[in-house]
């Protein structure tokens, strides 16, 4: 609570309006926090603004807190009174989140209450590391986030404010603004709110769109949607899985999604695989096509074909995740990838447009490089590869290039040349040390899982749940080494396995296991626990 000084005979205490903004760098939290103090300030209230620096998505974004406080009426005297520096878990009565992970750590830090808080929230996800060094799927539902909003704040507004900004050429900060006028959480109208964005010195036409969008936005969001109840929600969209009208072209048709040279392989998918695979055989494809070649596309076929043959399991599922997941293994990361990937056109153009970059400006991209001596002689001649890395004084010589890194300018002449003509070496890849090495590897993998579905008592179940431990091998360095090893023991436990009750149920809580924890402390613990 704040007390104010009043010249009447006994102090008036007044609560003063709360709100915590979180934000990532680059997304003008600052500047969000700046116009609502300014609002205040030029419509008779005090206002105050302090910040907590986060490290991003790393340890949260950073925490702008706002205060506002009426002045007194002209008739009245006061001091300027003292306000909070920092949010007080369930006193908070705006939380603005710029990302929907963010909301979901304000409710973590007790900053929602379902009797005070309005909470806004912008639906787009930028992933935490967490999230991306899982050795499996470590993504956070965003259902979760949404149903834990719901029942922790008073009131949930939600829409893509990133979206809306990136669509009228501003930032999400504008169209948080609008939203906060829209849910009239705070006292001063929507024109009010204009003439502080007008105040700026430049961008203002973009950031008053902005901000519109992110008025409409927020009043829809609230809005009752026809053919509803009166006060519920309309049910949340969800985007996982492949986008309906590709899987329903991929079934019908598959030479529709693909150029003149995999028309042979879309037929064959067409005419030779079951259709719930065909979406999944078809990407495949069009992944090994343009990692290697046409014939790379072909043998990837060939090996999902295998697996086809002997598949009993229902809806196919057998043959639809190793589709899944010899694209993947077939198209592991390397350096010839990487660089492809670096210098395409595409990327170019995406960096330039997150960039808000116009035609007169110049943009620079700077990549940081810190490889390996394995992920360089991974991409050499078998022999010079495997001679090169058991050498002594070549691994001192790599030691002393890249320890501290490289930085690499790929938007220069030079910087854009490496790196193209890098990614040029994509025809000798198949003389490449690794990729001799990955092929014995994937086939040693679908020869087991085709042993243990063909045989005579053969289990499927189990075939599957092999299938999906490639789900352990992932990435590269350290990450790729710790997940292949975790993948060699649970195959090399498989004989042990199949003398158990379950032997499907087995290798799955291996593999999960083995997901929760990179280091393979979570798997020894499991194998520990099943006798030998």
């Amino acid at each position: 609570m704040t007390v104010t000084e009043s010249s009447g005979p006994a102090p008036t205490v007044t609560r003063p309006i709360t709100m915590a903004i979180m934000a990532m760098g680059g997304e003008g939290g600052g500047v969000l926090a700046d116009w609502v103090v300014k609002l205040a300030e030029m419509n008779g209230y005090f206002a105050q603004n302090t910040s907590v620096a986060g490290v991003a998505q790393r340890t949260g974004a950073t925490v702008y807190y706002v205060e506002l406080l009426p002045k007194p009426t002209s008739d009245h005297r006061a001091q300027e009174p003292i306000l909070s520096t920092m949010p007080t878990p369930g006193h908070v009565d705006i939380v603005v989140a710029s990302e929907l992970m963010e909301s979901g750590r304000a409710i973590q830090r007790g900053f929602c209450t379902p009797e005070r808080t309005t909470l806004i929230a912008s639906t787009n996800r930028v992933y935490s590391m967490p999230e991306r060094t899982a050795m499996g799927d470590g993504r956070i539902e965003s259902q979760e986030i949404i149903e834990a909003a719901k029942s922790s704040a008073k009131r949930f507004i939600r829409a893509d404010f990133n979206k809306l900004a990136l669509d009228n050429g501003s930032v999400i900060s504008a169209s948080l603004f609008g939203a906060i006028a829209a849910a009239q959480v705070i006292p001063f109208t929507r024109e009010q709110c204009e003439d502080v964005i007008r105040t700026g010195g430049k961008g203002i036409e973009a950031s008053l769109a902005t901000f519109k969008a992110g008025f409409d936005a927020a009043l829809a969001s609230e809005r009752p949607v026809v053919g509803l109840t009166i006060g519920t929600r309309p049910p949340e969209v969800k985007e996982d899985g492949p986008d309906p009208e590709f899987e329903r072209k991929a079934i019908e048709d598959p030479t529709s999604l693909v150029g003149p040279k995999l028309q042979k392989c879309a037929e064959r998918i067409f005419n030779d695989f079951p259709s719930q695979a065909r979406y999944m055989l078809v990407e495949g494809i069009r992944r090994c096509a343009e990692y290697q070649d046409v014939r790379y596309a072909e043998q990837y076929l060939d090996r999902v074909a295998q697996i086809a043959e002997f598949d009993t399991t229902p809806e196919g599922k057998l043959t639809l995740e190793s589709a899944r997941y010899t694209a993947l293994w077939m198209t592991y990361e390397d350096t010839i990838r990487v660089a492809f990937h670096k210098t395409r056109k595409v990327r170019f153009d995406r960096v330039k447009k997150e960039s808000r970059a116009t035609e007169s400006e110049m943009v620079q991209i700077r990549e940081f490089l810190h490889p390996q001596i394995e992920e360089i002689t991974d991409t050499l001649p078998t022999p010079l590869g495997r001679w090169l890395l058991n050498s002594k004084p070549f691994r001192w010589l790599v030691y002393k290039i890249t320890n501290r890194g490289i930085k690499i300018q790929t938007s220069s002449v030079w910087g854009f040349t490496v790196l193209y003509l890098l990614a040029k070496l994509r025809p000798l890849r198949r003389r490449s040390l690794r990729f001799g090495i990955e092929q014995e590897r994937i086939d040693a993998w679908l020869t087991t899982v085709v042993s243990l579905a063909g045989s005579p008592a053969g289990d499927q179940e189990l075939a599957y749940q092999v299938c999906l431990c490639q789900q352990l091998i992932k990435g590269y360095g350290d990450t790729h080494a710790n997940g292949l090893r975790n993948f060699n023991q649970i195959i090399d436990y498989l004989a042990q396995a199949a003398k158990s009750a379950d032997p499907a149920k087995r290798i799955q809580e291996l593999r999960a296991s083995a997901l929760s924890d990179e280091t393979g402390a979570a798997l020894q613990q499991a194998l520990g626990k099943f006798p030998s």
